[in-house]
Formats: C-alpha cells, structure tokens, sequence
C-alpha cells in the first residue's frame, strides 16, 4: 500500500509540476510585451496617404529667372554652329544635352532657331522637374562655330515657417534639406513636402514657392499646423491567457513631441485578476533627417495564478524586458518605405511555488531565466489607396552576455538562432469590402525558452482557442479575413462591419518533442463597430475545427473575444 501510494503521489505530482509549467510559461508569453512584426491598420480600408494641393498652387508659374536679349557678333543671317557649349549644368551629361541639340548641330541658323535650341534645353530642364532653372544666350563671339547656352540652376535662399509652436524648426528644415538643395527639383520638393505632411507631428500644411530677390533663387513659404501630441486610450478585452485572467484593462498615454525634437514617450498600464504590468514604457528620438530614431523600451510584469484548481499554490512569475534599438529608413515615399534595424534585448524572469523558486525548463536552479539576444530586422511597405502591403523579416541570435542562462545539451538557454518573418495584405476589393490575408512564420535551430517560442490560441492567433494555448519553438500562422461594411452612419463618422475569417496555425519543436495537437484551425464572425479614431468596438466568435482537450468557462474558452478602445482626445 506505501509503494502505490509513493507511485499515485509521484504521478500526482509530475502531472502538477507539468500544469504549472504550462501555466506559467503561456503566462510568461504574455508578460513579454513585443511589438507586432506587422501591425494591423486601424482603418475598415486602406485610406489614401493625405495629399498636397495641385501643383499650380503649390509653386505657382515664377518669372523667367534670366531675360537677357542674346547678342552674337555676326553680320551673317545665319551662322554655322558646329556644337553647343553648356556652362552651369549639373544635371544633365554633355552626350544628354547633345541628343537634344542634334538637329540644331553642324548646319546654319538663324536667330530664331538659336533660340529655339535655347529653348530646347529650358524645355529639357522642366520636363525633368527643374521648373525654376532657366538658361540665357550670353553676349558672345563665335569661335568655330561653337555656340555658349548658359544655365542658371534654382535654389531656394530661404524657407520661411509659421505656425509652429512646440516643434522645433529645425526639425522640418532638416527634413527638407535634401530636396531644396540646388538645383531644385519640383518632384522631389513636393514628396518632401507630402512626407512631411504625413508626419504625425503635422496636422496641416500649406507650401508655396515664390520668386526671390536675386536670380534663379526662390523662397519656400510654408504655413504649418502642428497636431495635438497626446493621446490617451483606454481600453478593455478577454485578450490576456485564463490562467491570469482573460479580462484586461489598459491605459495607454502618449506624447510624440516631448522636447520639441519629435522624440516620442509611451506608457501603458495593463491588469487583470491576477496580473499588474507596465506593459510599454517607450522612448524613441530621431536622430537624423531620414528619420533615423534610437528607442529604449522597457516592460514589467508580476502575475499570479488565480485559475482553479492551482490558485491555491501559490504560484506567481516576475518578467521584465529591456530592449535597445536604431532603426533607419533606407526609403522612404509617400506609399513606400523601406528600412532596416539593429537591436539588443534583456528578459529576466523568475517563477515561485509556495514562493519557493520554481525551476521551469531552461531556468536556472533559483527558478531564474536571463535571456540576452541581439535582433537584425528589415520592414518593407508598399501602399496606395486600394491597397496596403508589408512585410518584416527578423533574425534573432541569443548570446551570453551579461550573465545570460546558459544550459548544456539541448536545454533551453540564451544560446540560439531564429528567424520570424510576416507578411500582411489587405486589399479594398469595392466601397464595402476588403480583403485581409496574414501570415506568421517562424524557424529555430534549437528548442527554446517560453518568451522566444511561437505561440498559437488567442485574439490575434487562431480565434477559437484560448490564449497561447500551444507554444512551440517554430510554427506557421495563417488567415484570411474579409471585411464587409453593412452601414455607414456619415454624421457620426462611424462604420459597422461584419468579418467572417479562416485561421490555421501549426507548431512543432526542434528536439523532436510531440504535441498531442499541433495543429489548430477554425473559422468563425466578427462584428466591428469603429466612429472614427475615437471609439473601436469589436466581437469575435470563433469555431475551433479541431478538438482539444481543454475545459474552462470564461468567454474566450469558448472562443468569444471582444474589444472595446477610446480615446477620449
């Protein structure tokens, strides 16, 4: 009888050992605050980046920088020309210029053709963007038949700015410092100005280009209307995992002009039942015009298991993140962007039982896990006003820095490789119907800790299942989500829409290590209810295909998650 008992409290306890691990490490997922590869966009559609007023009133018809009446000494009506000289340019190459002059070489002209030929080459300038660039026939003698064109390349002298107030002027001036140098391009200063028009810093802006005092110079007049810095938001969701319970509340404050230089401040506060978090405190400052930024993140939480039968072990966690990051826009247009960067991050995690240490796979024997990776990622988007593309690749390498966890064999530590790439394509099919397809791909070399897995069940994953209830070292997530608009209430702003989606998800382990279900799949509705960017209201019903072997009562075990944010201002 002692045998079988020792045999049933064993068996007993490697079955709560397990649990409790299960618990803590889907609890550790979501106390690991990491930003979204590839966020969603708020808006039912894509919307059309803002755009600037016509170009005529932007820079409106100028005064010919230079009118001088061409005197060339020669008593003939014509004159043999047998090439064109161009002084000034820096633009075009001598052969670009020749092919335009070609039928005015090697034959007689006349006056009037010397100044077409003239005009040749004014005419090359403006169709290539260099509308406040002119040319002249300086006074000259001709020797050999060689004609001079002069060129006189715009510049802007000076940029006038009104109508800021905390923003920095040299923050705009640095950001159009690249397309108003000399000569000056009317494409590349309007992308200039509409970039800048896009900038969450810039609510309004009004731009004209008038002629200025000396010859061939302009002066950029621009009238800016700063937009308000702050934002509150407040909201409330079943988003967080059973174990700690699924209702969350949130508030979210942010400044996006701290000193003036465009530096920008996040902080979010999370609880629920069994958790407190500092879920997201945020600050970024660029560093150059290309809108290069340097951000430090920084995240805490302490949870509590309070889901029965195990709240009464006592079982609480510790999380917190650090993360440093450049990252640089290598391009940048009005519907397309492109950048790379580097980062360097710090969890440290513990787990207690009975507050006694709890050794979870890959801790060490104090019940504490120190992960230090550096993490290379590359964000591409493309984008217009049907249509909404972006991609982001991420490559992860776990290193023994600063008394990272280190394990022999294949147990978990801070000695790994990954990489996680998404994707997301949303397409406006009609006024009332738009198209949502997303995918999430991850690959590891070697298993790894609970933070760095590939999780699966939730909100954002596959809707149906409960949060982060599979977690694997590498996975695949997969939906398609169409949204149809049902009514538009225009004097309140507001859109209703229903979302019937597909989702499919699969993890799997690198040591080889079974799941009793590694694949996930359901489908399901959604009703959204959006008044502008004031109020987003959302609830998703999802229908799991394939069984698990789960109990819980709470909304989101039975596949039902909703949402409800505001912004008061």
């Amino acid at each position: 009888m002692k045998t079988a008992f020792n045999y049933q409290f064993s068996l007993k306890r490697i079955y709560l050992l397990a649990v409790v691990y299960w618990l803590l490490i889907t609890n550790q997922v979501q106390g690991q605050s990491l930003p979204n590869l590839v966020p969603i966009p708020p808006q039912p559609e894509p919307s059309e980046p803002k755009v600037l007023p016509p170009i005529e009133e932007i820079l409106p018809e100028l005064e010919k920088p230079l009118e001088i009446t061409p005197k060339i000494e020669n008593t003939s009506p014509t004159v043999l020309v047998n090439k064109f000289a161009i002084v000034g340019s820096t633009v075009f190459t001598p052969d670009e210029f020749a092919q335009v002059l070609k039928p005015y070489t090697l034959r007689r002209l006349s006056f009037t053709e010397l100044l077409a030929a003239q005009q040749a080459i004014d005419q090359l300038y403006i169709e290539s963007g260099y509308i406040t660039s002119g040319t002249f026939l300086p006074p000259q003698k001709l020797t050999d038949g060689v004609v001079t064109i002069e060129v006189i390349e715009g510049t802007v002298s000076e940029i006038n700015i009104t109508g800021l107030n905390r923003l920095n002027p040299g923050y705009v001036l640095s950001r159009l410092q690249q397309a108003t140098n000399a000569p000056i391009n009317r494409d590349r200063l309007l992308e200039a100005l509409q970039l800048l028009q896009l900038n969450p810093l810039i609510a309004n802006l009004a731009a004209e280009l008038t002629a200025g005092s000396t010859i061939g110079s302009s002066i950029l007049e621009l009238n800016l209307q700063e937009a308000d810095p702050f934002d509150l938001t407040l909201s409330y969701d079943n988003y967080r995992a059973p174990s700690v319970g699924t209702d969350r509340r949130q508030l979210r404050l942010t400044h996006r002009n701290v000193s003036g230089l465009g530096d920008r401040l996040n902080l979010a506060y999370l609880n629920t039942d069994g958790s407190n978090s500092l879920n997201d405190l945020n600050y970024s400052i660029p560093i150059n015009a290309r809108q290069g930024t340097l951000n430090f993140r920084l995240s805490h939480t302490d949870s509590q298991i309070i889901e029965d039968p195990f709240a009464r072990f006592d079982i609480e966690s510790e999380n917190t993140n650090y993360e440093f990051t450049y990252r640089q826009p290598l391009l940048r247009k009005p519907t397309q962007d492109l950048a790379v960067g580097f980062s360097f991050s710090r969890n440290d995690s513990s787990i207690t039982l009975k507050q006694e240490p709890f050794q979870s796979r890959g801790a060490e024997p104090d019940g504490e896990t120190h992960i230090s990776a550096l993490r290379f990622f590359q964000e591409y988007t493309t984008r217009n006003a049907s249509q909404v593309f972006a991609l982001r690749s991420q490559f992860t390498v776990g290193v023994d820095l600063f008394g990272a966890t280190i394990n022999d064999d294949a147990i978990p530590d801070s000695n790994f490789l990954t990489w996680r790439g998404q994707a997301q394509y949303l397409k406006l099919l009609s006024p009332n119907l738009t198209l949502l397809l997303r995918l999430d791909l991850q690959t590891s070399n070697r298993p790894l800790v609970p933070i760095e897995q590939f999780s699966l069940g939730g909100a954002f994953s596959v809707r149906g299942y409960r949060q982060d209830v599979l977690l694997g070292d590498s996975g695949t997530f997969n939906s398609a989500e169409i949204r149809v608009t049902v009514a538009r209430i225009p004097q309140w702003n507001t859109s209703i829409q229903l979302t019937p989606f597909l989702d499919f998800g699969k993890v799997w382990n690198s040591d080889g290590l079974a799941f009793d279900t590694s694949t996930l799949v359901s489908t399901g509705i959604g009703l959204r209810v959006q008044q502008g960017d004031y109020f987003d209201a959302r609830i998703d019903y999802g229908i799991p295909l394939v069984d698990l072997d789960s109990e819980g009562n709470s909304l989101q075990e039975n596949g039902i998650y909703f949402s409800l944010k505001f912004k008061p201002w």
